[in-house]
This record gives structure tokens, C-alpha cells and sequence, in this order.
């Protein structure tokens, strides 16, 4: 009688660890970053510098705070295009209550933080309690944000702010290279919320949330009360950046954020999350705000006049966008 051995073979559908990692959303956009950084340093000698690196993240601290927001919501199918003009709001409450009413900076940032996280409760009631579409809450909250900031501000700007408001502009050495602590508070946010999505039964239920609503619902996911509170945490997270903004750039701007809604969507678009909700990683919106800085920054060097910075970027959201559909018909 002889005995036999038998040998276990993986299942023939079961992706190798190389593919499952060729098939994440980051893969594609952390590749894109690495290739342009190779570029950019053969291009110029000042790119591939701690200095310029340390640079390329102040420049998009603010709009890749902005994106954290922007990735929760859009991970739930919705979108929010009133961001920019909430932040640029929340940083004047700031500025003013602590320069014109003298509120202790502390209260003052409380508040800016609570008004932020404030409009986002009420766009997220809208989008639940009345059933509106999120593009239309929140293009009209842009709108009622953006009139609310120059009427409170009465178009001037803050200046003279206390220590602790601009704290975050500051700066410490990493050898020879200056790194603001706001580039370490925005890179703290992106792992706690990274953790957040992907260790936690809140971010599995914001991605259920994302996939099918009514599946979602029916496992027994509260689902409005998700909705809003998501829309409610990113508030929060714009009031966040307002502060990173008024820390940079050293005063309370009513003009500031205009065009950072579209900047924060763009970098979570190029992260690989889709605008379908349901598929995505918030890491991947940080690696997008760093593929746009890195471009902007690149291409400055390069002295390429700015208005194809602006070209190549919106090339760049449509190869983005255009990958994540072909990808999604694949997978149907």
C-alpha cells in the first residue's frame, strides 16, 4: 500500500498578490507620481531637492485637506462643491472674532471649526430629509457661503492675527529642510482617516453606503443618518483647512477658495477614487494633490507659462475619470 501526497494549488481566479496590488485604486495614480517625479528631475536641477519637496506640500496642504472632505463624500456617490467657499468662511470667523472681538484664538478657532461643520449638517439634511441631489445642495450652499463670507468680512481682509492662529505656518528642520507643521498636521489627517475607512464598521458602512444605498439600508445601515454625518465630518474637516489656510498665509482672506472646490475634486479624482461612490482609498486623493502640486511645481521650473499647467491638469482629470469607467465596465 502506498501512500500518496497530494500538493494544494491556488484557485485559478485568486489574482497573485502582484495583480491585487496592480488592481488597487492607488496603483495607477502612485505609479503616475513616481514616473513625473523622474521626469521633472531630469528636466531641472532644482526639482529633486528636500526644499522644493517641502514646497510642493505647503502648496497643496490646503487643497488636500480639502480633499479628505471631499473623498468621504464622494465615496457616498454625493459631491461637494461648496468646500472652498465654506473653508474661505470658517477661516474669516476665525480671523475676526479673534483680531476684532477679541475672542481668546482658541474659542475663535472653536468656532470657525463649529460654523464649518455646521453648513455641512445642513447640507446633509437637505441632501437626506428633502431628497436633493448633493450637486444642487451644494452648488447653492457655494453660492450662499461665498455672499455670507463678504457680507461678514465686508470685503477686507484680516490682518495682525495672535500666535496661535498662524502657528501652523511655522516652521521646523528635518536636516536642511524646513517642513511647516501644517504639512505634518495635513499628512496626520489623511492616516487617521485612512484608518478611519478601512479598520473601523464606520468606513465599511460609508463604503456599503457608496456601493447601494437601498442594499446598504436593507442590512440594517441607518443610512441617512450616515449621509449625514459624513457631510457633518467633512465640515468639520473644511474648517480644518481654514485654518491650515490662515496659518499659510498669515491672514483672513474673503477672496481665498474660489477655485478649490474643483481643486480638492481633481485630486480625489486622480487619486483613483471613482465619482460613482463605493470605490476609492483617501490616500489616494493626498497622492492626487501631490501628482497636481508636483506638475505645477515641475512645470514652474520648466518656466512653461502657467495657463498649460492649467491644460495638462485637465488632461489629466479626464484620463482619470475615463480609466475609472472602463474600469467599472469591466467589473459589470
Amino acid at each position: 500500500m502506498t501512500a500518496t501526497t497530494t500538493t494544494q494549488t491556488p484557485l485559478a481566479n485568486e489574482p497573485s498578490p502582484a495583480r491585487r496590488l496592480l488592481l488597487t485604486p492607488t496603483a495607477g495614480p502612485l505609479a503616475a507620481l513616481v514616473l513625473a517625479c523622474v521626469f521633472f528631475s531630469f528636466s531641472t536641477d532644482q526639482f529633486l531637492s528636500g526644499g522644493n519637496f517641502s514646497l510642493i506640500i505647503q502648496q497643496v496642504m490646503v487643497v488636500g485637506t480639502l480633499a479628505i472632505g471631499q473623498t468621504l463624500i464622494i465615496l457616498t456617490a454625493g459631491i461637494d462643491l461648496s468646500n472652498g467657499a465654506v473653508m474661505a468662511f470658517g477661516g474669516i470667523v476665525m480671523a475676526k472674532l479673534a483680531v476684532d472681538s477679541g475672542l481668546p484664538p482658541l474659542l475663535a478657532i472653536t468656532a470657525g471649526l463649529a460654523v464649518c461643520a455646521g453648513f455641512g449638517l445642513i447640507n446633509g439634511l437637505l441632501v437626506t430629509r428633502i431628497s436633493l441631489p448633493p450637486f444642487i445642495v451644494t452648488l447653492g450652499m457655494l453660492n450662499v457661503v461665498f455672499a455670507l463670507t463678504h457680507i461678514y468680512s465686508q470685503d477686507q481682509t484680516v490682518t495682525g492675527l495672535p500666535a496661535p492662529l498662524t502657528f501652523l505656518g511655522q516652521t521646523f528642520s528635518i536636516g536642511d529642510t524646513a517642513v511647516t507643521y501644517g504639512s505634518v498636521l495635513m499628512i496626520g489627517l489623511f492616516l487617521f482617516f485612512a484608518y478611519l475607512l478601512s479598520q473601523t464598521a464606520w468606513g465599511r458602512h460609508v463604503y456599503a453606503l457608496g456601493n447601494s444605498p437601498e442594499v446598504a439600508r436593507l442590512t440594517g445601515i441607518r443610512t441617512a443618518r450616515l449621509t449625514v454625518g459624513v457631510y457633518t465630518l467633512a465640515g468639520l474637516v473644511y474648517g480644518m483647512a481654514a485654518l491650515l489656510l490662515v496659518s499659510r498665509t498669515g491672514v483672513g482672506d474673503p477672496q481665498a477658495g474660489q477655485t478649490d472646490n474643483l481643486d480638492s475634486i481633481t485630486a480625489v479624482v486622480l487619486g483613483g477614487t471613482s465619482l460613482f461612490g463605493g470605490r476609492g482609498l483617501v490616500i489616494g486623493s493626498l497622492i492626487g494633490a501631490l501628482i497636481v502640486g508636483v506638475f505645477r511645481n515641475g512645470l514652474q521650473l520648466m518656466g512653461v507659462p502657467s495657463i498649460y499647467q492649467t491644460l495638462i491638469t485637465g488632461i489629466l482629470v479626464i484620463l482619470a475619470v475615463t480609466v475609472d469607467q472602463l474600469s467599472r465596465r469591466r467589473t459589470r
